[in-house]
């Protein structure tokens, strides 16, 4: 058997909720919305000089020859499902993940770690996201990288390092935002707002100085949390095309309460904060957490 290694980006794409739609509309209607799905994503892969290795149930694993095809091909399939979404009686759902690295090939099929790598990133992606790895952005031209955003760090199994992940921001409206970035796009010096974190007897800001802030039990995070029911690096806060988003990456999941009484909870998802509340680590507010993060966005003092 010849067996050869190359730099390749590797894509996985998963149809998001295929189980429950056989459990609601049958086997013979979810596979053929499954099969049309899956037709679609690989037309996109073929259109950008990718290549299909395998089809797995409701997800397809390809290569394409440098990063650059790879995100454009996950941005093709995100916008045609999103097209589709608008006449479908059941919308579909996809969530991307992709590496760029060196790849063994053999027998029409790839290994290595770089193919690990990519499906793990693609298992912590959600619906209608792409994510990619830092490996894979240094790769891209500028205009492209422009397009991405670090989301999160990821400790993944067997991998002794942790793994930058960051999401490519397919829409059309927030890619011509992030490509133009003209004073247009921003909102007016005057209307500036930060973010004001208070834990304990501490008291830190987010904006656009400093722009990201890493919330766990472990010592190194930028609030450190000391409670048990935290993770290490468990949720980030970041100022994101003008607004506040927190992203969990926590094992036992954020809660948040806002000034109004909603309370959300994140599991490996993301929110817009907005107003004023509170954030617990770990442990909702049932259980009467004390140990709360406050938060309040406020303009910024001239």
């Amino acid at each position: 058997m010849s067996q050869q290694t190359e730099k390749l980006a590797v894509l996985f794409a998963d149809i998001c909720g295929s189980t429950s739609l056989y459990d609601r509309l049958g086997d013979s209607v979810a596979r053929q919305l499954i099969g049309k799905c899956i037709a679609l994503m690989t037309s996109k892969v073929i259109a950008q000089q990718g290549t299909l290795i395998k089809t797995i149930g409701d997800e397809i694993m390809c290569t394409f020859p440098n990063a650059e095809a790879a995100v454009h091909a996950a941005c093709a399939m995100q916008t045609a499902l999103e097209n589709e979404r608008s006449s479908e009686t059941h919308p579909m759902h996809i969530r991307i993940g992709l590496h760029y690295g060196d790849v063994i090939c053999e027998s029409g099929d790839v290994f290595g770690d770089t193919v690990n790598v990519a499906a793990r990133v693609a298992s912590v992606t959600r619906a209608s996201q792409i994510m990619t790895t830092l490996a894979a952005v240094n790769a891209l031209p500028p205009d492209l990288r422009e397009k991405t955003q670090q989301i999160f760090r990821a400790e993944f199994k067997g991998k002794q390092e942790q793994l930058d992940i960051f999401e490519v921001v397919w829409e059309a409206d927030d890619m011509q935002r992030t490509r133009i970035g003209t004073a247009k796009f921003r909102a007016p010096q005057g209307n500036a707002h930060e973010l004001i974190l208070r834990y304990r007897d501490q008291s830190f800001k987010i904006n656009e100085q400093s722009k990201s802030m890493l919330l766990g039990r472990e010592e190194s995070c930028d609030i450190w949390v000391q409670n048990n029911f935290a993770s290490r690096q468990h949720a980030r806060i970041e100022l994101r095309f003008g607004k506040f988003v927190i992203a969990d990456q926590s094992t036992n999941g954020t809660y948040i309460r806002f000034n109004d009484g909603a309370v959300v909870r994140l599991a490996r998802e993301d929110t817009v904060l907005r107003g004023s509340g509170s954030i617990s680590l770990g442990q909702p507010y049932s259980d009467n957490p004390g140990d709360l993060i406050e938060f309040s966005i406020q303009p910024v003092s001239a």
